[in-house]
């Protein structure tokens, strides 16, 4: 609170702007005393402090105080310029994006290789999740790019208060990874603070409120495009609606600062089927925005059948005309939501995947 009250004090548009006035008053007020103007004399009165002391003093504390006020630079300041109307890097072609997440894909990309060799195709979108305070993985987009990816990172500020993102607590972190992205200079694809509609993260619905996100997110945009950062597709992901989601229009940050939507839903019980899982998420995406959209996390688990439901996967994403999807290939044995998606253990389900990829085609 107490943090929120100075930084507030601090900004341009808060009560900070009463205390440059103040000063600037101050200031002006005090170098006019210095002018040869007549003054009148109270009797009895007299100097304790030599006249050139006193008045050259004077002039300095008013230039110190206006220099602290106006030329410090306040890195709790946050970046105010304008979003940019947000245009993709590159644009949308048609054919299958096709993404995926691997365990350990950071330290040594063969995950990665032995996902394509099993597929049948290099990916297109390779993900990564990214903590706060963690720089932007340099080198392992590089070799991203060099095997025909585009690198997806998703920004996790976890327990660290969205409210001191929005309010520019930590713009140097922000300035620094911006400027890491846009020395790059590929395409990246961002997304940040993922799936609020959802509540298990501390970001996430009944814990943040839906305008502090938005006001998070529209600030780290801001970060970027006042950086010069060119290279960047933001994506705006969101988890499929459930009985106790969150509304997604709540957490809209605006065309403005949003280039792709990304929605994250799993086939996880034997009745699933792509309308079941992702049609009425697609139907309030479709009110909210027309932006191209693509299932930037998904998978299908033993119990709902990776054999039976990828030919409808695939047919959903050609119908409703999205990007394509990105498959999360880890194994969990946690219940019914942290199941064994990867493909690799089931030669049938490759099989139909790697038949279902070759006939969507390469984007082109």
């Amino acid at each position: 609170m107490l943090h929120e009250m100075v930084t507030g004090f601090l900004r341009p548009d808060g009560p900070y702007l009463y205390v440059r006035l103040v000063t600037a008053s101050y200031a002006i007020s005090a170098v006019g005393r210095l002018l040869p103007v007549r003054v009148k004399q109270v009797p009895g009165y007299r100097r304790k402090v030599p006249a050139g002391v006193w008045y050259g003093g004077t002039l300095v504390l008013a230039l110190v105080l206006a220099t602290c006020v106006y030329l410090v630079p306040r890195n709790e300041q946050p970046a105010r310029a304008p979003a940019a109307a947000a245009a993709p890097v590159h644009p949308v072609r048609p054919g299958l994006h096709l993404g995926v997440f691997e365990p350990g894909e950071t330290v040594s990309y063969r995950p990665v290789e032995q996902f394509a060799t099993a597929v049948g195709r290099n990916p297109d979108i390779v993900l990564y999740y990214s903590g706060w305070r963690e720089p932007f993985l340099t080198q392992f987009s590089t070799t991203v790019y060099r095997h025909g990816a585009e690198p997806f990172v998703q920004i996790e500020p976890d327990h660290i208060g969205i409210a001191r993102i929005a309010h520019g607590y930590f713009d140097t972190y922000l300035r620094a990874y911006a400027a890491q992205v846009r020395a790059y200079r590929h395409p990246v694809i961002l997304s940040f603070a993922p799936e609020p509609n959802g509540p298990w993260y501390s970001w996430g619905w009944t814990h943040t409120s839906p305008a502090t996100w938005v006001a998070a997110w529209r600030h780290v945009v801001d970060v970027f495009n006042s950086a010069g950062v060119t290279n960047v597709t933001w994506l705006w992901t969101v988890n499929v609606e459930f009985t106790r989601s969150g509304p997604l229009q709540l957490y809209w940050p605006g065309s403005s600062y949003v280039n792709w939507v990304g929605i994250d839903g799993y086939y996880v019980h034997r009745h699933d089927t792509f309308a079941s899982v992702f049609g009425s998420t697609l139907g309030l995406v479709r009110k909210i925005t027309s932006k191209p959209t693509l299932l930037s996390e998904t998978a299908i688990g033993p119990t709902a059948g990776q054999v039976r439901c990828l030919p409808g996967l695939f047919a959903g994403i050609r119908r409703n005309h999205l990007l394509g999807l990105v498959w999360f290939d880890l194994t969990q044995h946690h219940g019914t939501y942290h199941e064994d998606w990867r493909l690799e253990h089931n030669p049938a389900a490759v099989t139909v995947f790697r038949r279902e990829v070759r006939n969507f085609g390469r984007p082109r």
